[in-house]
Formats: structure tokens, sequence, C-alpha cells
């Protein structure tokens, strides 16, 4: 499949998935999502020289529900022990995160024990990449030409990388990690650097707009539809309802009737002692 191919698809129910082992595939992606609903297309972008993935791609499916029901159960599950991301399919610019500029250099790696797989363990502590981290690699033999980049959403991630890993070691050697060259229109190094604080500026203001749209999205509330909501709610300030009547009485005999006053009886009057016998 194609790029072009794709886009004419049904972006709906398509899904991107992100942070891939180099090593996986289309038939290996194919066999995970058919698992979750029915797999229309699998498509993995590459690199016209090495003809390796960049680590994502996209899967199409036949319905949109088993889609969504892709991204809520098999995003973050470990593949090749990485966790894989999963979400909504950003074509046609095939990013799902904007790249702000928090691009880091990674130098003077080991190629004999430096991998792809340590480089993404080692920086992956320090932030969420905006791409996957990878070596630089010979075109002729694949090895490793002993540096990588790593690029994060943000550059609290890249400066807390910088500070922590620059100058230490990783395998045998002490690598070096700074912000990456910036490339001209034609993709060759220029010598400035990534990380500039106009790249600073853009990200925040991105970043500050982000946060503006999404306190300003309508929330459903429903004191505040014109729908006449009284017999749902009670208005403040009420009193609260009375007590519920007490239970009847259970059923059976009536109980019997009190017994009735007993009348005053007369005053009698009693005769008075006799007198006390004189002694003799």
């Amino acid at each position: 499949a194609s790029l072009a191919n794709v886009e004419h698809r049904n972006q709906e129910a398509t899904v991107y998935v992100g942070n891939l082992e180099p090593s996986c595939n289309e038939d290996l992606l194919t066999e995970l999502f058919v698992q979750v609903g029915r797999v229309q297309s699998v498509y993995m972008p590459k690199d016209k020289l090495t003809n390796q993935h960049n680590g994502y791609g996209f899967v199409e499916f036949s319905d949109i529900p088993s889609a969504e029901y892709a991204m809520m159960v098999l995003n973050n599950i470990k593949l090749f022990g990485r966790p894989i991301r999963v979400s909504k399919s950003s074509l046609p610019d095939e990013s799902p995160t904007r790249n702000v500029g928090a691009n880091l250099f990674i130098g003077n790696l080991d190629p004999e024990t430096v991998t792809d797989q340590l480089l993404y363990d080692t920086f992956v502590v320090f932030g969420s990449f905006a791409r996957t981290p990878h070596l630089a690699k010979d075109d002729t033999t694949g090895h490793s030409k002993g540096y990588g980049f790593v690029s994060y959403t943000n550059f609290q991630s890249s400066d807390a990388a910088i500070e922590c890993m620059n100058n230490q070691y990783l395998g045998n050697r002490i690598i070096t990690v700074q912000y990456a060259l910036k490339k001209d229109a034609e993709g060759r190094p220029t010598t400035e650097r990534h990380g500039t604080r106009a790249e600073r500026m853009l990200a925040a203001a991105a970043e500050q707009q982000q946060q503006l749209k999404s306190n300003h999205m309508p929330r459903s509330s429903p004191m505040n539809s014109s729908v006449n909501n009284t017999s749902m709610f009670a208005p403040s300030g009420m009193p609260p309802p009375p007590p519920p009547p007490p239970p009847p009485p259970p059923v059976g005999m009536p109980p019997p009737p009190p017994p009735p006053p007993i009348p005053n009886a007369p005053a009698v009057a009693l005769p008075p002692p006799p007198p006390p016998i004189p002694p003799p």
C-alpha cells in the first residue's frame, strides 16, 4: 500500500500505531489487530534509503467501532518489550504529535552494545517521544554509526535528558547529549541547533493556545440547560422533604378496646370506734 492510497481510505476507521520496534512488520501488525476487528489494510511508511520503517504505521478497519475498540484495548500494550501507542489516525501529515524542536543528538555511542532498544529504554524516563528514538546506521552493513537521535514532545523533557545524561556512561562509553543541528529546506544540516529561544516561545504559545481551546469547550450541564429541570433538581435553599408516614399496622385482629373508666363510688359514713374498756 502507498500513502496516496491510504489517504483515500476511511480515516475514521483507521488508527495510528506508534513506538514500534524496528523488527516489527506489516504482517505482525495485521496478526495483532485482526484480533479486535476485521482489518482492511496495514501501511508502514519506510525510509527510502534503508527500507526500514519509521517506527509507526496505520491500520484500517472495516468499520469505525472496531477502530475505537482497538484504541481502547491495544493502546500501551507491549510489543517486543515496547508499549505501543494506538490513537486516531492523523493523515496526511503522518505525525500525531507536532514537532516542537526538542530534538537531541546522542553521540559517542558504542556500536557493539548500544541498540535502538537500549536508546529507547534510557531516554523514555524523561518524557514522551515525538518520534521513536533511532540510531544512525550504515546503509550497506546496517551497523550503528555511533550516534543517534531522540525527539521529545516538549523542551522540559529534552532539557532534563541533557542535564542528566550528558557526559554519562551508556554501555562502555561516555556519551554526549546535546540539541541536534537544524536542517534546511533540502534536508542538509545547518550550523544552528534546536532548542533556541524562538522554538521555545512558539512551543509555549502553542501549548497555551491548546489549553485555551480546552477551557472554552462547551460542557454539558443540567443546571445551565434550557430544559425545565425542576422535576429533577430541587432549588437551593428549600427545606428537606417531610419524613415518610409510618408503616400501616400488621394485618390481624384489632386490639381490644380499653376498659371503661370506673365510676367514683359514693362516700360511706363509718361508725365511730367503741370507747376503751376501763380497768377493774
